[in-house]
C-alpha cells in the first residue's frame, strides 16, 4: 500500500485542482438531469409528498400549483447548473451557482425529519424506509455545495483587484494538500498565492 501511496504522491493529483474540476462537472450534471426531470408530468406527481412535507418548499403548491411547482424547481435547478458551469471561468458566477446548490440541499435535507413513514416501523430510527433513503443523497451534495462555495470564495477574494491575498497550504509530504490560512494583505501587486 506504501508503494502505491509513494507512485500516487508523485503525480500531479495532489498538485492540481482536479477534484475540484470533477466535483463541479459532477454537479452541472445532477442540476441538468434533475432539472430536466421536472419538466413531464410524472415527476410532478413523484414530487407531492416531497414538496408537501419540506418546510422550506411547502409554500410552491399554494404559489404555483403541482406542475408549476415541478416548472419552477426545473428552472430554479438548470439556473443553479448553468452558474455553476458558468464557474469554470467567471468565479463570481460560480459563488452564486454554489449558493443557489446550497439552498437546493438544504431545502432538501431538512424534508428527512418530516417526511412520514420515512424509518422502518419495525427497526426505528436510523433504518430508513419509503422516501427517506432517496433524500439522504442530499447530505453528500449539501457538503458539496459548501466546499464548491468555499473554493469560488477563495478564488474570487484572491483575485480581488484591490487586495493581496496569502493562501498557505499544508506542505507536509504525508498529508494532502490542505488549506491552512487565508489572509488579506494590502500589496503593491494584484495579487499573490503562496502554495
Amino acid at each position: 500500500m506504501n508503494t502505491v501511496i509513494r507512485l500516487l504522491t508523485k503525480t500531479d493529483i495532489l498538485q492540481s485542482d482536479i477534484d475540484y474540476h470533477l466535483i463541479r462537472a459532477s454537479m452541472v450534471l445532477i442540476f441538468f438531469a434533475f432539472g430536466y426531470q421536472k419538466w413531464f408530468e410524472y415527476e410532478a406527481q413523484v414530487l407531492i409528498p416531497y414538496i408537501s412535507n419540506g418546510p422550506l418548499i411547502f409554500w410552491l403548491y399554494p404559489a404555483f400549483g403541482i406542475r408549476g411547482a415541478s416548472w419552477f424547481l426545473g428552472v430554479s435547478e438548470w439556473l443553479f447548473g448553468a452558474l455553476l458551469f458558468l464557474g469554470f471561468w467567471d468565479k463570481k458566477l460560480g459563488v452564486l451557482g454554489a449558493l443557489g446548490s446550497t439552498f437546493t440541499f438544504v431545502a432538501t435535507v431538512t424534508i428527512i425529519p418530516f417526511m412520514p413513514n420515512g424509518w422502518d416501523p419495525a427497526a426505528g430510527f436510523p433504518a430508513m424506509a419509503g422516501n427517506v433513503p432517496f433524500l439522504m443523497k442530499d447530505v453528500v451534495l449539501l457538503g458539496v455545495s459548501i466546499y464548491l462555495l468555499k473554493q469560488d470564495l477563495v478564488r474570487v477574494a484572491a483575485s480581488a483587484a484591490d487586495a493581496c491575498l496569502v493562501v498557505d497550504f499544508d506542505q507536509r509530504p504525508e498529508s494532502p494538500r490542505t488549506l491552512q490560512s487565508v489572509e488579506r494583505r494590502s500589496c503593491p501587486n494584484r495579487n499573490t498565492l503562496r502554495s
